[in-house]
């Protein structure tokens, strides 16, 4: 008995990272667990980072804002993936860019439209409905349960959070502006 995925991909996973489209439900779901996997990557990153620049209260900010975002990803929040994509790429021209940097800025670029599409998918017109979350590992308890747990008791507290950085963010960007004149 074979456990692999029973669907096959529509697409190439290269495809899925920076240009994904949705033909089934199997592909929202995909598209979900992939955003949240890429928002969680860079939340560790940009925590360990700001650990070892001595910033630790802005790390663990930094930290919750990308999980959230990636939880709200993950539940196809449209709202999750612009804020995500927005703080993240005006941090990347602040620091400056890099090579890692603009990767990831192309693969978050992806999400805001992969949830756009996935917010307005029906299972009920299209086929039979999402593949079932799992909760059997570790890994599908944080891809699948705790997200779809957790989203509904924080989305509005996130929308507040994700204002209040991205206006933090502008406030840095204005303030770093003004000592370089």
């Amino acid at each position: 008995m074979e456990l692999s995925d029973s669907a096959p991909r529509t697409e190439g996973r290269l495809k899925s990272l920076f240009w994904p489209s949705i033909q089934s439900a199997d592909d929202v779901d995909y598209l979900g667990t992939q955003g949240f996997w890429i928002c969680t990557l860079v939340a560790v990153l940009s925590f360990v980072l700001s650990l070892f620049s001595g910033h630790e209260v802005i790390g663990m900010l930094v930290l919750l804002f990308f999980y959230l975002g990636g939880v709200g990803v993950r539940e196809h929040s449209p709202f999750a993936a612009a804020a995500v994509l927005a703080l993240y790429v005006v941090d990347t021209v602040v620091v400056g860019p890099s090579v890692v940097r603009l990767m990831l800025a192309a693969v978050l670029f992806s999400n805001p439209r992969a949830t756009w599409i996935a917010s307005g998918w029906n299972p009920a017109t299209n086929e039979a409905g999402s593949p079932p979350r799992l909760a059997e590992t570790w890994s599908d308890k944080f891809t699948d349960s705790i997200p779809m747990w957790l989203w509904p008791k924080v989305r509005v507290v996130f929308y507040f959070f994700a204002i209040a950085m991205v206006m933090m963010e502008a406030v840095g960007v204005a303030m770093f502006l003004r000592h370089h004149k």
